[in-house]
């Protein structure tokens, strides 16, 4: 673990359920039986870019209700 604070501790969790919900939709959602570890860097690379896919367009959508 870290030792640099966090400025967000509650954002850890909600990017670990991210994590978790985009591995369940693109159909990787055995890593609980794997392990993260186990994972290929291509398995890894997918669930990462979608991760930024779905926080891009949060983002834009909480820009546009402003």
């Amino acid at each position: 673990m870290s030792k640099r604070k966090k400025l967000y501790p509650k954002a850890e969790d909600e990017l670990d359920s991210l994590k978790q919900e985009v591995a369940e939709e693109l159909h990787l959602d055995d890593v609980q039986r794997r392990g993260w570890e186990n994972m290929t860097t291509r398995e890894v690379g997918e669930i990462g870019g979608n991760m930024v896919k779905k926080m891009i367009k949060f983002a834009e959508k909480e820009m546009d209700r402003r």
